[in-house]
């Protein structure tokens, strides 16, 4: 767990690669509420009778399933102590290389690329690269970029 205490030491960490962070198993049942959430209930995601027999050997997570465990996975790799808050602002370029299985594993290693001061914070700007265990090539690689609120700075 990398720690930053403040927006020069995160800005200090400008092209450090961080991670990866632990494995965590997609589950079938999750696939099918994200499904249910979204109104995506595509077969290759929810029907794995048929799906064993398409492309995938099996049903696959949703991309933007993948790219919503983000926070989940970024929480296990590092952390704003003494910032107020953090939000996500957005997302350069996001790309799907490869399918994540349901019952596969993934976990997270993310660069950061620029750190920028904006009125109250900083905006971050990090590679997140999400693999899973059972193939070489990254499932998901988003370039997102966050806002960090730091109270000190809210109040100037």
């Amino acid at each position: 767990m990398r720690v930053f205490h403040s927006p020069q030491e995160l800005a200090a960490a400008v092209g450090q690669v961080i991670g990866p962070g632990p494995w965590h198993q997609i589950e079938q049942g999750r696939v099918d509420a994200f499904a249910d959430a979204t109104g995506d209930d595509q077969w290759i995601h929810t029907d794995p009778e048929r799906a064993a027999a398409g492309p995938f050997g099996g049903t696959v997570a949703h991309g933007y399933l993948t790219l919503s465990l983000l926070p989940l996975l970024v929480r296990d790799l590092y952390r704003f102590d003494g910032a107020s808050m953090g939000v996500n602002y957005g997302l350069n370029r996001v790309r799907f290389a490869a399918p994540v299985r349901v019952g596969a594993k993934v976990r997270l290693t993310v660069q950061i690329v620029s750190v920028e001061p904006v009125p109250g914070g900083v905006q971050l700007v990090a590679q997140a690269t999400v693999r899973t265990d059972d193939s070489d090539k990254p499932a998901c690689v988003a370039e997102t970029v966050s806002r960090v609120y730091y109270p000190e700075q809210v109040r100037s």
